[in-house]
């Protein structure tokens, strides 16, 4: 399926849902200076092939503009005429989405998930033992134990890109970039969101029981 070949409404629910979570995110902070990035798939999947709107780079994401959003394609090129720039990084969505076949993807910032990233950078990952919100990665096992993985913050985008592939786990919805932030991804931009929030849930639980651990 071309680009040309996605329905309007289509493409206009696409722009629609990523407006609604822009907003529900900058109003919890999760977009300090512009950082972070949200994508939604639109149209026919295939590893070689598929398209999605993403947030145009050094947009204030606190605010509704016409300029906010604009498409791509599997390599992050833009499908219409246009004066913006996808996000800087646009390449990890587009490995992400080849890898899994997902709908969304949603990328923020926050102390927590910075912090976090630092303190296990050593071991390339996260532990989260028995926590109940690993049940929104619809892991049901009693006092489950999860690995988020860690991967490393380049300046030069594609060069975390074949880290991004070596690290993904198909049963973990999210990739931690070391000093930097979550991808969270899902099969709609519904699931996306909530495995997002259940990450920024775990990664401040860690946090302070690593805290009263007299791990700081």
């Amino acid at each position: 399926m071309t680009f040309q070949q996605i329905a309007t409404e289509d493409k206009q629910r696409s722009l629609a849902e990523l407006r609604d979570v822009k907003t529900l995110f900058a109003a919890r902070g999760w977009f300090a200076g512009t950082s972070g990035n949200l994508s939604v798939r639109v149209g026919d999947y295939s590893p070689e092939q598929f398209h999605f709107a993403i947030t145009a780079s050094g947009k204030d994401k606190s605010l509704q503009t016409p300029e906010d959003f604009l498409f791509v394609d599997q390599s992050g090129k833009p499908c219409e005429s246009t004066g913006l720039k996808p996000s800087a990084e646009t390449l990890i969505h587009c490995e992400i989405y080849r890898l899994t076949g997902c709908s969304a993807i949603f990328h923020t910032h926050s102390v927590f998930n910075n912090v976090i990233s630092e303190w296990f950078w050593e071991r390339r990952s996260v532990p989260v033992d028995g926590v109940e919100l690993i049940k929104a990665f619809n892991i049901w096992e009693e006092e489950a134990h999860i690995d988020i993985p860690i991967v490393s913050n380049y300046a030069d985008i594609p060069r975390i890109v074949p880290e991004i592939t070596e690290s993904l786990n198909p049963q973990i919805p999210g990739i931690l970039l070391r000093k930097h932030g979550i991808y969270a991804w899902g099969a709609n931009a519904f699931e996306a969101k909530r495995h997002l929030e259940a990450f920024e849930f775990l990664f401040e639980y860690v946090y302070r029981w690593e805290l009263l651990k007299g791990r700081a």
